[in-house]
Order: structure tokens, then C-alpha cells, then sequence
């Protein structure tokens, strides 16, 4: 158990057995790490965790309270996947396609997408600075960092590591169009077909779509829904089958929504480091942390050059607009060679209007609200879930994200209730997509990113009764 487990399983006995009551002030932070010899980083993982069992609340300058009425909350899922752990071809795109393509349609209920709501984007401040960019061009700016992209851009972006202490120079950074073109070109640039890459089992289905069109073969690794990838059974994956690659995201995971811990991170990093293994980091949720400070990435712990850390601004920012990058350490020259031959540039206009808001400071006061509007839609959606869902359905409470993911009980069929959903109007995102091996038949992922207004919690109501039919033996 870890040690931010064992705090908070103390605290919840304690609420329990009434040494703390509703409304009462839990101590500080300050004081538990001092009483408890603990870092600040877990104790606030306790904290989180037991915000999410519904047995604390926060309140902001003030700390964390006992709940008033502690919400009966579905329990989260406990054990780690497991996968077979062989090394194997991919072949999901089919079924990827079968499955989303009854998510792109406005009328349906978009459980199963995987985007927030377009509503909750600054879209008309961040058209009024294309405008402005657009009259102000630099028509020199059309050429001008031609391939790694805008110079003012990568520059904010640097800041922006720098603030969480990372060092990481604009020099380092490849400007992309959105996030998959920079995992694309970075996998690109360590693998050739028929090499074998390392995944979180289960992962998200475009990692396993790109493998299989580059004729890469995944090798999936046990992942626990809540603190990420099993790092005991991904050292014996690395010994068994000598990888080329490894494509992992560690924070905010989709489909799980789990975050491998800061500890965790580092021996993650070290190990690869220790076999020469290249890390594809995913992290385009990162700025939607429901806790007080963004959580660091592996990237945070590379010494070696050997992480290439992905991110975008479409899924905090500006959605459409699909402005990614990659700060791609050692392997810099190859990811911009590789862009050159292929999409040659990133949209000029795009890239100098994000660089002009980032510039003007208004993108983390839009941040702040946006985390708030999510940590409240996903409480409401997993309350929702205890009300209209079968007995022993698991629910995992994601630390940030939009993302949540449902166990459904024994003997469902995540397809089956996926075409059912389909007929009545509602997309979700099935198990089975996520993992090569075609594993997770009793699981699903939940957007939580669009507002549960009377549409959609007469839907997930739907849902919910069609699994309870499902899952109630005959």
C-alpha cells in the first residue's frame, strides 16, 4: 500500500469512528507532514483521495472539511489489468472506427467522446487575437521558423516549464499540429516496423491505431486505475522482450483517468534510462489538475534526453485549433527533420494568436475556472452513476481530466450495451477499443466534460437501467 493510501485509509477510520466530525476542519497540511514525516505531495494525495470517496470536501484559503452528508459513491476499482504480456500485432482500427463514428454527431450524447464541451473554451477572445495577429502579420513570420514553429510560442511554452522547474529550452521544442502529430513523429523517430513498443494496458485506442499503421507490435503492461503503470511487471517486460519504445501517459491516463504518483515517475524514468529505452510521454491533460498546482510529468526526471514529452493546448485551450508540441530532448533534429518531410509547418496565424493570449496572462485565470467546472461535473456524473447503475459497478476518481472509468459487474457486455446506447441516441466509449488484446469486455469510458444538464442525467438514467438489464441473470 502506498504511503498517501495508508494516510488517508487512517483518516477515513477516524471519520468514521467519529474522532473527526461533519464540518470539522481537518489539520492542515503543514501539520500532518510534520506529525506523520510526510512530503506535502502526499498528503494532498491523501487528501485528494479522500475527496473523491466523497468523506472531505475543500474550501478555497481555507483547507479540507469532514463532509457535511458523506455521499454514498459507487467504489473505485482496485486491481491492476492483466494482460498476457506477449508481444503482438495491432489490429483495432476497424472496431475504432465502427464504435466513434456514432459519437460525431451533435444530437447524440457525447458520453463516449473524447473531447469537453466546445462551450467551455475562451473561442471568441482567442478569435479576437487571430484577428489582431492576422491584420499585424509579419509576412517574414510565414517563413521564419519554418518547421520548429514559432519562435514566441516555444518561448511561452518554456516559461511555462520553467514555472514548475523544469528546464527546458525553446530550442528543444517542436511546434505540431496537435498532440498526435507530435506522438507520431516521436515513436517515428525511435521505431521501425516491426519493432515492439511498451503500452499501459488498458491505453488510449489512437496509440494502438498508430502502431498498427506504422506495423509496430504492442506489448501491453498491467496498469492500476489509479496509480498508473505497474513498474515491477514493465522491468520484466523490458527484460522478456527488449523494446524500442515505450508510450505511456502517466498523468490524468485515458481511458483510466489514473496518475502514476511523483515517486513513481522518477523510478519510471530511471528504469528506462537504465535500458536505453526512449519514453513517449502523453500529456495533454495536464492542465486540467482538479488539485492546487499542476502535477509534475516524467519529463520532470530525465537526465538523459530520453523523454519526449507530447502535450497541445487542445484540450485546455483551443480546441480546433490544433496547436501541440513536443519537447523532444535528444531526439530534436530527427522529430523536425521528420515534420519537414512530411507537414512541413504548423498554421502560422493559429500558433501567433495562442502566443498573443499566453502573452496577455489571461490563460490561467481561463485554467482556474476551467478545472473548477470539471472537478464539479465529475462529482455530479459519478453521483449519478450510484443512483442509476447496477449494484457492483466500480468507478474511478481521476485527480484531473475529464475522464472517468466504469467496471461494470460481472457477465456485461460493453459492446452489446454500446450498440443498445447507439439506438437511443447515446455514444460510449467501450472497453474493448483500449487494448490490443481486445480485453476490458466489462468496461467503459465516461466523458464527464459536458454539463449534467437535463439531457444528459436523463441519458446516463438510461444507460445505467440498459446495464442493469444486462448484467441481471435471466
Amino acid at each position: 500500500m502506498k504511503r498517501y493510501q495508508a494516510l488517508a485509509d487512517d483518516i477515513a477510520h477516524s471519520i468514521q469512528a467519529g474522532v473527526f466530525r461533519p464540518g470539522e476542519c481537518l489539520p492542515s497540511v503543514r501539520q500532518t507532514c510534520a506529525a506523520r514525516r510526510l512530503s506535502p505531495a502526499t498528503v494532498f494525495q491523501a487528501y485528494y483521495l479522500l475527496e473523491a470517496r466523497g468523506l472531505v470536501e475543500s474550501r478555497a484559503r481555507s483547507g479540507y472539511y469532514v463532509a457535511q452528508r458523506p455521499r454514498l459513491l459507487p467504489p473505485e476499482p482496485e486491481v491492476a489489468s492483466r494482460p498476457d504480456g506477449d508481444s503482438r500485432s495491432v489490429d483495432v482500427s476497424e472496431l475504432v472506427f465502427d464504435v466513434l463514428q456514432s459519437a460525431m454527431n451533435r444530437e447524440v450524447v457525447p458520453f463516449g467522446s473524447a473531447f469537453p464541451s466546445p462551450l467551455l473554451f475562451p473561442l471568441p477572445k482567442l478569435g479576437r487575437a487571430v484577428a489582431a495577429t492576422a491584420v499585424e502579420l509579419d509576412p517574414w513570420s510565414t517563413v521564419d521558423d519554418l518547421t520548429p514553429g514559432l519562435g514566441e510560442l516555444r518561448r511561452q511554452i518554456s516559461q511555462r516549464y520553467l514555472i514548475d522547474g523544469m528546464d527546458v529550452a525553446a530550442d528543444e521544442i517542436v511546434i505540431t499540429n496537435g498532440a498526435m502529430e507530435a506522438l507520431t513523429l516521436s515513436i517515428a523517430a525511435v521505431t521501425r516496423p516491426g519493432d515492439a513498443v511498451l503500452v499501459e494496458s488498458p491505453c488510449f485506442y489512437a496509440v494502438l491505431q498508430t502502431l498498427e499503421r506504422n506495423g509496430l507490435h504492442a506489448i501491453e503492461v498491467p496498469t492500476h486505475p489509479r496509480d498508473g503503470i505497474d513498474l515491477a511487471a514493465l522491468d520484466a517486460a523490458i527484460r522478456r522482450h527488449a523494446p524500442r519504445a515505450c508510450w505511456l501517459m502517466p498523468t490524468f491516463h485515458n481511458p483510466l483517468g489514473a496518475t502514476v504518483p511523483e515517486s513513481g515517475k522518477r523510478e519510471l524514468v530511471a528504469l528506462l534510462a537504465e535500458h536505453g529505452i526512449p519514453l513517449i510521454e502523453d500529456d495533454v491533460y495536464a492542465e486540467l489538475h482538479f488539485g492546487p498546482k499542476r502535477l509534475l510529468p516524467a519529463k520532470a526526471f530525465d537526465r538523459d534526453g530520453l523523454v519526449m514529452h507530447c502535450s497541445s493546448f487542445s484540450k485546455c485551450l483551443a480546441p480546433g485549433y490544433r496547436i501541440g508540441w513536443v519537447a523532444a530532448g535528444r531526439f530534436r533534429q530527427t522529430i523536425a527533420r521528420n515534420k519537414l518531410t512530411t507537414t512541413l509547418n504548423t498554421n502560422v496565424p493559429a500558433q501567433l494568436a495562442i502566443a498573443r493570449y499566453l502573452q496577455r496572462g489571461n490563460y490561467d485565470r481561463h485554467l482556474r475556472r476551467l478545472r473548477s467546472t470539471l472537478a464539479t461535473q465529475q462529482e455530479q456524473y459519478i453521483a449519478a452513476v450510484a443512483r442509476y447503475f447496477p449494484a457492483g459497478t466500480r468507478v474511478t476518481r481521476p485527480l484531473g481530466g475529464y475522464f472517468a472509468w466504469i467496471e461494470l459487474p460481472a457477465g456485461s457486455d460493453a459492446l452489446a450495451l454500446q450498440r443498445q446506447a447507439v439506438d437511443n441516441g447515446i455514444s460510449i466509449a467501450p472497453g474493448p477499443i483500449f487494448s490490443a488484446s481486445r480485453g476490458f469486455g466489462e468496461c467503459l469510458r465516461l466523458n464527464f466534460g459536458h454539463p449534467l444538464d437535463e439531457r444528459a442525467d436523463t441519458a446516463l438514467q438510461r444507460l445505467g437501467a440498459m446495464a442493469a438489464a444486462a448484467s441481471s441473470p435471466l
